[in-house]
């Protein structure tokens, strides 16, 4: 009979998966730090304050301002 790995003991998981999530061993703020990447979005990012009276207004200066591949325009 063959005897079985424990599940979860490093023998179970395949070599490529454990190489693949080496990342985990890092730490947590260094994790974090590489976690979030700032996209510059035209239009949104080139001032630091907008408000509007309404969600109306808003909607409005969206379609009218924002590129489409922004996602903010109207289905």
């Amino acid at each position: 009979m063959k005897p079985t790995a424990r599940r979860g003991a490093p023998e179970a998981i395949p070599r490529e998966w454990r190489e693949e999530f080496e990342a985990a061993r890092r730490p947590l703020s260094v994790r974090m730090r590489y976690a979030f990447i700032h996209t510059y979005k035209p239009v949104l990012d080139d001032a630091p304050f907008r408000a509007w009276d309404s969600t109306a207004q808003y909607r409005s200066w969206c379609e009218t301002n924002l590129p489409d591949w922004l996602g903010y325009g109207h289905v």
